[in-house]
């Protein structure tokens, strides 16, 4: 297929596909087939071969685990511009987690079968895998890092960063999620999201019809910085 020159900046941007060559990356997007997320839809379940994975352009996708009694335990929520599913597909074995789409969206699949035949015709792809699964492993210590380091009012204030658009100095927000899913995103209870919420009004985050307005960009992105108490404490129950 032919991506559109959106769709091709936003693929680029994914770690596997970063680094790639021009002809590399042509090779793989001529193999990726779109696929439209309706909310509440199944991608995949646990313990399905992993014939493809995922490359998720727009909405929001919920990774969970079910237990042998079918309690459910959130794994991750990924966000737009997030791969999910490829070392399963690397590993040619079975998706661990169910994905479910938790609102609509946009997304591109690539079939287990056509990546292998891309690598064999070319190295470099097999080389840009390796790296992005290095990067995803640093960016798991990362967040296992956030999660023990930073305060939930920090946490949030990331997680709000990453949906203000890019060059704007204020922005008003819908939450594209809701709390419940926000907060096990997050590593918190519902609760500790709400107090977290409450605190960034000293960062200029105010609640306004059910939307979130962003007074000042800047001014949120220094409470995210290291050594900027903001006002709150660590406290994350």
């Amino acid at each position: 297929m032919t991506l559109s020159d959106d769709d091709a900046r936003a693929v680029r941007r994914i770690a596997l596909f970063s680094d790639l060559s021009d002809d590399a990356f042509a090779r793989l997007a001529a193999r990726m087939r779109p696929v439209s997320l309706a909310a509440g839809s199944l991608l995949f379940l646990q313990d399905e071969p992993a014939g493809r994975f995922y490359l998720l352009l727009d909405g929001w996708v919920k990774l969970s685990r079910l237990s042998e009694d079918g309690a459910e335990t959130i794994v991750n929520v990924v966000a737009p511009g997030e791969s999910f599913a490829e070392a399963a597909v690397f590993a040619q074995g079975v998706f661990p987690v169910c994905a479910e789409a938790v609102t609509d969206g946009r997304a591109l699949t690539l079939n287990a079968a056509d990546f292998r035949e891309a690598i064999a015709e070319n190295a470099e792809i097999a080389l840009a895998m390796l790296g992005a699964l290095s990067l995803r492993l640093r960016q798991l210590v990362h967040q296992i890092e956030s999660l023990q380091v930073k305060s939930a009012p920090r946490r949030v204030a990331d997680f709000l960063l990453r949906l203000c658009p890019a060059g704007v100095e204020r922005c008003t927000l819908d939450l594209p999620l809701n709390k419940a899913l926000i907060a096990r995103r997050l590593g918190m209870r519902p609760e500790t999201l709400s107090r977290a919420l409450a605190r960034l009004k000293a960062a200029g985050v105010a609640p306004q019809d059910g939307r979130l307005i962003v007074a000042s960009v800047a001014e949120l992105r220094r409470f995210c910085e290291p050594g900027d108490t903001g006002g709150v404490d660590g406290t994350c129950s």
